[in-house]
């Protein structure tokens, strides 16, 4: 019997072709594109790169017409604002810097579709990430996408063993130049259109008019690390670690956002050797495989989506992780993701918190880990 395969497929090239190579493939492949939120499209610049348009949804009916397979689109407005836009507003109002994109991931994709999915008796969402799936005896594993500079797999991290065994990311195995390849040999509409960029919500990409509109914002001081008021700033929200513009104050040497702390709505800023830390703590913490490592483990961490990985050491706890790197890292940033690897294997990851995040329990129970101190900073 044909496996049936629920592809989600955004108007894009990528899961265009993750369609078209699972049809190849054999499956019985129904593409899906999911209405996330509403636009007013004569508000739109032409230079456009997000999706969710009508051209967008058209460019996957075109693409599943020319496959020969059903097109279906599933409105999941009220999901979509309440997982990731409700929870992208919530996380600025606490001085935080969310993505949005794995918030998106962990409950609209690998959740919701999943289950729709079932329904449509598919045994598997299908999706057009650069990132790969495989199983091995100990399980199914994570690993990067073939093309480095394309990987997706960051954004992942919150998959497990049962979204894992069903999900197909068959785009993972090429380089983006591929993908296009085939996507212009198939003839698709597509081909050539551009990468989505920016936040897809927010279409202009001004994500602080666009907090201003959605959030109540509250005045508050600027204050340098040694406790002397700088300034006055407008919200917390327009801040986030590590940042330099836009601080308001006058100032003879450079200053960078230090800490964002919503309970005093003050923001910190110092000089730039003030931004780097040699540990942090990761809260709601996942591991692809189900568990935790047994003790202490050497790993290799991303602490943003574009940054390169820094060696470290996962100690893992009860409620959450600590990580120490082998070097201080720049702005680690408080709502952010600490992703954990192990070569191209991705092990897990959490969400970044603040430098002194359950300090007092930090090292209880942790065999061979550091002496219990105080975090820096």
């Amino acid at each position: 019997m044909t496996e049936r395969v629920v592809v989600a497929m955004s108007g894009g090239v990528d899961s265009s072709v993750a369609a078209l190579l699972l049809q190849r493939q054999g499956f019985d492949v129904i593409g899906v594109t999911m209405k996330l939120y509403s636009l007013d499209e004569a508000n739109l610049p032409p230079s456009y790169q997000g999706c969710c348009t009508l051209d967008d949804v058209e460019d996957a009916r075109m693409v599943c017409r020319s496959l020969g397979i059903p097109h279906y689109v599933l409105n999941v407005q009220q999901e979509f604002q309440e997982h990731v836009i409700d929870y992208f507003r919530r996380e600025y109002s606490k001085g935080r810097t969310p993505h949005p994109c794995i918030a998106c991931n962990d409950k609209i994709k690998f959740s919701f579709l999943m289950n729709r999915a079932a329904a449509l008796q598919a045994a598997y969402v299908a999706t057009g990430h650069y990132a790969k799936i495989e199983h091995t005896v100990d399980g199914w594993v994570l690993k990067k996408g073939v093309d480095t500079a394309k990987d997706q797999s960051y954004v992942l991290f919150g998959m497990g063993q049962e979204e894992l065994a069903r999900t197909l990311m068959p785009v993972g195995a090429y380089a983006k130049q591929a993908i296009r390849d085939m996507a212009l040999d198939a003839g698709f509409i597509n081909a050539e259109k551009p990468d989505s960029q920016d936040i897809c919500f927010i279409p202009l990409g001004d994500y602080k008019a666009y907090l201003k509109q959605h959030i109540t914002a509250v005045p508050g001081d600027v204050v340098h690390v040694d406790g002397t008021v700088l300034g006055e700033h407008q919200g917390i929200e327009y801040f986030t670690v590590g940042q330099r513009r836009g601080l308001g104050i006058n100032s003879k040497e450079p200053l960078y956002v230090v800490q964002v702390d919503a309970e005093t709505d003050r923001v910190v800023v110092g000089p730039e050797e003030a931004l780097y830390r040699d540990r942090v703590w990761t809260s709601r913490v996942n591991y692809t495989s189900g568990s935790p490592p047994e003790g202490p483990t050497r790993v290799e961490v991303k602490i943003r989506y574009k940054a390169s990985e820094a060696p470290a050491v996962l100690y893992p706890q009860e409620d959450g992780a600590m990580v120490c790197f082998d070097d201080p890292q720049r702005a680690l940033t408080p709502g952010q993701a600490a992703v954990f690897y192990q070569g191209d294997v991705l092990m897990g990851g959490g969400i970044i918190e603040g430098d002194t995040a359950n300090s007092e329990n930090l090292w209880q129970g942790t065999p061979g880990g550091p002496a219990k101190e105080p975090i820096p900073g």
